[in-house]
């Protein structure tokens, strides 16, 4: 883009107008104000104007004045936004003697950006402890630069009338702020006072009485923490359980209402030091990514090394040695945490598997038998945003849950679709993606999709996105496993042409996506199961091509797995199986009486798999003796813990098939598995360092064969740090160029955008 500068006027001080127009993250992130500011800095004259998702600027003054405000434009952005310049025009320079921000024009083509909903500023948290300040201990204190949006806006532009807050009136003292350009509040649409805002009220599960000052309910539910009790407290995205994370009784009762025995619960730890860690510091070892990334504007939750103190309670995370470690994000929860003084439990408010809980009644009604006590308010929430969690894997900081702070996601694709489209993901760790052009916006976690709070959150989310973004979708794409509930929604009720994508392709083309390479790849996706392209349940694939054109050239050995899904959350059953598929018996699993076995015999019910989810289960039901997981991936899990040290590998044959797939043989690992000789650890160690070594192997095989060196992991199993970084190591050394995901998860929560990526990629009609 060539721009005007003040050499091409026909003399520096002239006064010349330049219309200049910004898209990127501009909206609800205090861009205007900044504008008008920067324009008083500058002696510039003109406007500043929001329309649907870009930002127009006309600027009349000195040509050399303009060069400077349009550079600072950028340089000097406010720290949420991320604007980029797409055009600058001359202008007639028309007379104008004063700079305004003007109503926003709803009728643009649009570009629209959503944004997530930010953590509460530092400005905003020094007034928050300021007895002097007019919103001193206000619990929804906000600005431009924080606060509630995704989960507050109901349409767009985004302006107070659009959003939840539009019942609240603004106070004379609110509303001066809200209408003077130099202020930090101006048009921070949730802006809002004691005066004039939403409240606090406390209600205890049981009573009839209601506290409903905002300092009284808070007072109180300080109180029930401090006796050990469970509190519900409404936040931005939804509700969170809470208790004293040093109370290990306090804990088990959270455990034992929840029916959540062993999964491991987050941990929130009050701000104090330059960063706000130090406290946590005190319980977790923190890399300077882990602390950066905890510290930053998402807050997210954050899976940091245990500290062997034993000052958290053990049932917080037992058997591991991570914990989920995030800061208040909120002003509520800074409240809460600044009074409490020590760390809690802050877990998702939802029945398991759901959507976190939004509204007062349904929680009162949903969580009641969980929660003593209920500190909830009165600003209604749109629409859900669970905590985003992340873990560093191979020196990065990896997703493995989007939601509040992070998404919507909006992602790019390589290609140009003709057409819009709904991608409707998967099964398990739900995600909508809206896609159009080469745009794709993935939306929060919803949840397993399989209760009909699921189902009803998903069908609202598909369709904001579509009204928020003023994108209506032609099709919709789902999963081509007929059982998912997100298939059967698209093939019933959706009204829409229906396109399929083939679960593990998903995966592959969400890597290839992400990252734009041109080229071949050999794209490991190992995962739980999915229905693969021959009717069997696949999970421990290697895919070799592109996006649009992949085709398996290597797997792992299949086995029968006896009770079908129920091997998901019973690893004796893949342990049982694997022995029986090479001739042997395992005493171990709770078949007393030869059910299961006899089922495996006639084949009864017993789908064939290559899943190395399935394969990490049964390692970790011979190795620890777990025969039934209380959680998803609770064995893997506790295997991994157990690690720590690169072992040596076992190598594993690959041999062909009559299909021409090769196949990854690891009978040799049963007896070493097995071998009660050898220590837990170092078991576990070699069953990894088999797994990345043969991951190698079989990409060593693809580049002889196809001269392919990109190489993508994806799926849930390379969540699992000591594996990822193992194989990363390996095919670095091998001279490979190796992918994993940094935008999305490598879980399912991927496969929406990676849907809506394989179909464009199908169609590219650039």
């Amino acid at each position: 883009m060539t721009l005007p500068t003040a050499e091409q006027d026909a003399r520096i001080g002239a006064t010349v107008a330049r219309r200049i127009r910004l898209q990127g993250h501009v909206q609800g992130v205090g861009f205007r104000p900044f504008v008008y500011r920067l324009a008083m800095t500058h002696g510039i004259n003109g406007h500043v104007q929001n329309q649907l998702g870009e930002v127009e600027v006309l600027a009349v003054g000195p040509a050399h004045a303009i060069d400077r405000f349009l550079a600072d434009l950028v340089a000097c952005a406010p720290p949420l936004a991320s604007p980029s310049v797409v055009s600058v025009d001359a202008l007639a320079a028309p007379a104008r003697n004063d700079f305004r921000i003007i109503d926003s024009l709803d009728d643009a083509t649009a570009r629209v950006y959503v944004p997530p909903d930010f953590f509460m500023c530092d400005d905003c948290r020094r007034e928050l402890r300021d007895p002097a300040d007019r919103r001193h201990a206000y619990p929804f204190i906000n600005c431009t630069q924080c606060g509630p949006r995704y989960t507050l806006i109901e349409a767009l532009p985004y302006d107070r009338p659009n959003t939840s807050m539009k019942g609240f009136a603004l106070c004379p003292e609110c509303e001066s702020e809200y209408l003077d350009p130099a202020d930090r509040r101006f048009h921070a649409e949730p802006v809002a006072c004691p005066v004039c805002g939403p409240r606090l009220s406390l209600v205890k599960a049981g009573a009839a009485a209601t506290i409903d000052d905002t300092a009284g309910a808070l007072a109180d539910a300080v109180a029930a923490v401090d006796r050990g009790q469970v509190l519900a407290v409404k936040g931005i995205g939804g509700y969170h359980l809470v208790c004293d994370a040093g109370n290990a009784a306090a804990v088990a009762r959270l455990r034992e209402r929840k029916r959540r025995p062993h999964k491991p619960l987050a941990v929130m730890f009050p701000v104090a030091g330059a960063d706000g860690l130090d406290v946590a510091r005190e319980y977790v070892e923190l890399s300077d990514e882990e602390a950066d990334l905890a510290a930053g504007p998402m807050r997210p939750i954050v899976l940091a090394k245990r500290r062997a103190n034993g000052r958290l309670a053990p049932n917080v995370a037992p058997g591991l040695d991570e914990i989920g470690v995030f800061l208040p994000y909120s002003p509520l929860h800074q409240l809460l945490l600044d009074s409490i003084g020590r760390p809690v439990v802050a877990t998702s408010g939802n029945i398991s598997g759901e959507p976190v809980i939004t509204d007062n009644e349904e929680a009162e009604q949903r969580l009641g038998a969980i929660a003593d006590a209920f500190l909830q308010h009165d600003r209604p929430i749109v629409r859900p945003a669970d905590d985003p969690v992340y873990r560093r894997i191979g020196g990065r900081m990896r997703p493995l849950r989007v939601g509040r702070g992070c998404a919507p996601r909006e992602l790019r694709l390589p290609w140009q679709q003709p057409a819009p489209l709904l991608a409707v993901g998967g099964h398990m760790k739900g995600t909508v993606a809206l896609s159009w052009d080469n745009r794709v916006v993935v939306s929060p976690h919803i949840g397993e999709m399989d209760s009909p709070r699921s189902l009803d959150v998903f069908e609202q989310v598909a369709r904001d996105l579509q009204s928020l973004y003023g994108v209506r979708a032609q099709r919709v794409v789902c999963d081509a496993h007929p059982g998912y509930t997100t298939n059967r929604w698209a093939q019933r009720r959706s009204r829409l042409p229906v396109e399929t994508v083939w679960h593990h392709e998903a995966h592959a083309s969400a890597v290839a996506a992400e990252f734009a390479t041109e080229g071949d790849w050999v794209m490991f996706a190992w995962d739980g199961v999915g229905l693969g392209r021959d009717g069997t349940l696949w999970g421990g694939e290697a895919l070799f091509g592109r996006p649009g054109a992949w085709q398996r050239f290597a797997s792992l050995r299949t086995f029968r797995l006896p009770g079908g899904d129920k091997a998901g959350r019973e690893p004796w059953r893949s342990a049982a199986a694997l022995h029986w598929e090479c001739g042997s018996d395992w005493q171990a699993g709770p078949d007393p009486d030869g059910i299961a076995k006899a089922a495996w015999e006639s084949n009864l019910n017993c789908p064939t798999t290559s899943a190395a989810g399935r394969l990490f289960d049964a390692a970790a039901a011979i190795i620890i003796d777990l025969p039934t997981a209380s959680f998803e991936a609770q064995g893997p899990m506790l295997l991994e813990a157990l690690c720590r040290a690169a072992a040596p590998a076992v190598e594993l044959d690959l041999v062909g098939g009559d299909d021409g797939v090769l196949r990854l043989d690891w009978e040799p690992l049963l007896d070493i598995l097995g071998d009660r000789s050898r220590e837990p650890a170092l078991r576990a160690e070699i069953f990894h360092a088999s797994m990345a070594a043969a991951i190698v192997r079989q990409a060593a095989v693809a580049r002889e064969r196809y001269g392919a060196s990109l190489v993508g992991l994806c799926g849930g199993v390379f969540q699992n740090r000591f594996l990822a970084e193992q194989a990363v190591r390996l095919l670095e050394g091998q001279d490979f160029d190796v992918y994993v995901p940094q935008a999305l998860p490598c879980n399912d929560a991927a496969l929406s955008y990676g849907q809506a990526a394989e179909v464009a990629a199908r169609e590219d009609v650039r």
